[in-house]
């Protein structure tokens, strides 16, 4: 009978991943500023990206052709192994997201606590679908690169989207606005400009594509606009 290698190799990957977690200086510090009530989306972002960084760098040093059964990446093993470490991913990034919205509700006179979104179980499925797509596995080794940061990344975007319409279904006005940058700007990105009201808001507003520069805003209801990747607040 072969032998299972996905307790151990999963035993590794979470336990590098905790140590670089825990030493990692740039998160200690988001999180102070979140303990302060500082932090912004613009944190958030920051610490999504360097929590996908890690668990991307876990998976390059543990996850290789030769440590593989035939060199492959089999559907069993990669939906052991992807299916609670980036779960565990959304519930740090979730977590943070959320205590970084509701001290910006705070800061604006909204009594509202921040709400996690769940997790996008369909992007983690198409993740671990794609790996095992490959005979070799060194051939879609990729997949568990900059991919893995986009899906940590993206639970910060689906954080804003779960609160924009949270609020609008509490009562609020809230709008988006999309903005094109870039140089020049795409024309999917140029498609995409314009000011949405609540409940009309298409559900690419809130999707960015890799090295995207679009400025998408939040407005309560005010005579403010807020960024809601920044959280900047302009008049």
């Amino acid at each position: 009978m072969a032998t299972d290698i996905v307790p151990e190799l999963l035993e590794n990957i979470q336990r590098d991943f905790n140590t670089a977690i825990s030493r990692n200086g740039k998160l200690q510090s988001i999180q102070a500023m979140i303990e302060k009530g500082t932090a912004t989306y613009k944190q958030a972002n920051e610490y999504a990206v360097e929590v996908g960084e890690i668990l991307a760098q876990t998976f390059k040093v543990h996850i290789k052709s030769d440590v593989l059964p035939d060199g492959k990446m089999y559907y069993n093993i990669a939906e052991r192994i992807l299916n609670p470490t980036l779960s565990n991913n959304h519930i740090i990034v979730a977590r943070v997201s959320a205590e970084i919205q509701g001290n910006l509700n705070r800061s604006v006179g909204l009594g509202l606590k921040g709400i996690a979104p769940a997790v996008n179980q369909f992007r983690v499925d198409s993740i671990i679908n794609r790996v095992v797509a490959e005979e070799v596995f060194d051939d879609v080794a990729w997949i568990l690169q900059e991919p893995i940061v986009n899906f940590t990344q993206s639970i910060v975007d689906d954080t804003i989207k779960t609160n924009v319409e949270f609020q609008g279904e509490s009562g609020l006005s809230p709008r988006i606005m999309r903005s094109a940058h870039g140089h020049p700007p795409c024309d999917w990105c140029r498609s995409m400009e314009g000011v949405y009201k609540y409940p009309d808001v298409p559900e690419d507003v809130y999707k960015r594509h890799d090295r995207c520069r679009c400025t998408v805003e939040y407005d309560p209801g005010d005579v403010r606009r807020q960024n809601i990747w920044t959280k900047e607040w302009s008049g």
